[in-house]
C-alpha cells in the first residue's frame, strides 16, 4: 500500500472538509469527509444509482447521505444504513507529524 500525503495538517484539512470533498487520485474518485474531527475516505460512487457522494451531507450519526434516493453510508465502514445496497470501499487516513495520507 502506498501512503500519498493530502494535507499538510489537521487544521487544513478541517477547513477544506467543511462539506464533503472530490479527490482524483490514480484515476479513481474518493470522497473525503469529516465527522467529530475525524477525517474519512470513502468511493464517490454511491452503490446504489451511482451518484456522486460528494453532492450529498453527513448527517448526526457520522453517515455521508445520497443526495439522489437519501441512501445513508456509515463513514467508519461503508455499509449502507438499512442494507439496501452495497457497502462502499473505504481507504484507510493516516495521520502523523509530517501531514494526513491516504493509503492507496
Amino acid at each position: 500500500m502506498d501512503w500519498i500525503k493530502i494535507f499538510n495538517n489537521r487544521q487544513e484539512a478541517i477547513e477544506r472538509l467543511s462539506t464533503p470533498c472530490l479527490l482524483v487520485m490514480r484515476g479513481r474518485r474518493i470522497c473525503l469527509a469529516t465527522f467529530n474531527e475525524n477525517i474519512f475516505a470513502v468511493q464517490d460512487k454511491c452503490t446504489h444509482n451511482g451518484e456522486s457522494l460528494c453532492k450529498g451531507k453527513i448527517n448526526y450519526r457520522g453517515e455521508v447521505v445520497c443526495p439522489l434516493h437519501h441512501y445513508r453510508f456509515d463513514l467508519k465502514t461503508g455499509r449502507e444504513g438499512e442494507q439496501r445496497s452495497a457497502d462502499l470501499e473505504c481507504f484507510p487516513v493516516q495521520e502523523n507529524e509530517e501531514g494526513i495520507f491516504i493509503g492507496m
